[in-house]
């Protein structure tokens, strides 16, 4: 199995006191490390212009590559760049576009992207919540455009909306979206009647939602929408950010509810796309539990 990472992605400066800070991700890479030690890294390359263009406007490309600030530099109350921001943007983009290829050249079956910033509410236009590039979005386009793929399922389980990613796909067939995430909260997204072109699948659930709520979400609503979709690819949005320990949002769940549903997926995707899946992490802000629940989170993808 394929992990992709880049030390760019530790570069990234958000700032004293910010969620999602280099310590996430260092603290992942000790982990897997730790648990795994004959796990294939790979380096992530940087993404193209090209490769972001067919997701992203040129004018977001320009406010992230091209404004080179010296010190840090907001792009909204809680979207930072700093002078090391522009290159671990182009590489966690970048890991997402190798791996898919990887997997769809036949080199892995599945693969992580262990990487800095998240992705998945930047908009076509915008970057937002953390996020500067949408990762899994620019995965998602390589593997239509690049390998001429008809079904891409992306499952996002992040308890935060993936705002962005619906954006961008929901007037898009050859991608499905379903997504498990607590509401309200922001992005204030995600509402079961947010249905796309019949291709986005949405289940808000209230704070407090435990491990029991969160399955039965997924095993009665959004796994049996992705199963009839016959994704010929699975891509995940990996945030751990519903463990009970976090510290930015209300739901109670365990590292084993993550396993659980990545067994699914694999099975899923066994049934469908050949076993492939590609995995990006999203957010999770308590290091404790994001250690633990991306090891899980790997042990069941290398069944």
């Amino acid at each position: 199995m394929h992990v992709y990472t880049h030390a760019a992605c530790l570069a990234h400066d958000t700032g004293p006191d910010h969620a999602e800070r280099p310590a996430r991700l260092r603290t992942v890479l000790h982990a897997l490390e730790a648990a795994h030690p004959d796990l294939d890294w790979q380096q992530a390359p940087a993404a193209t212009r090209g490769q972001l263009l067919r997701v992203h406007d040129p004018r977001l490309l320009e406010a992230v590559l091209e404004t080179q600030p010296a010190a840090l530099h907001p792009l909204d109350p809680d979207t930072v760049l700093s002078p090391h921001s522009a290159e671990a943007a182009l590489r966690a983009a970048g890991a997402g576009v190798a791996a898919v290829d990887a997997v769809l050249s036949g080199r892995t079956r599945r693969a992580f992207c262990a990487v800095r910033p998240p992705g998945h509410h930047a908009t076509a236009s915008a970057a937002m919540g953390f996020c500067l590039f949408n990762n899994i979005a620019v995965a998602a386009r390589q593997a239509i455009d690049r390998h001429g793929l008809e079904r891409v399922a992306i499952v996002d389980f992040d308890v935060h909306h993936g705002n962005g990613t619906q954006a961008i796909f929901e007037r898009d067939p050859r991608v499905c979206f379903a997504s498990a995430h607590q509401w309200p909260l922001y992005p204030e997204s995600g509402a079961r009647n947010e249905t796309g072109c019949g291709n986005i699948f949405n289940a808000p659930l209230p704070k407090g939602t435990d491990g029991a709520g969160f399955r039965a979400a997924w095993r009665e609503e959004l796994l049996p929408a992705v199963e009839a979709f016959r994704p010929q690819l699975v891509l995940v949005s990996a945030g751990f950010d519903g463990h009970r320990l976090d510290p930015l949002a209300g739901w109670l769940l365990e590292a084993a509810d993550y396993a659980w549903l990545t067994g699914e997926l694999v099975a899923l995707a066994e049934r469908h796309a050949d076993g492939r899946i590609v995995s990006l992490l999203e957010g999770g802000y308590d290091l404790t539990a994001l250690a633990e629940c991306c090891v899980a989170h790997v042990d069941t993808l290398r069944l």
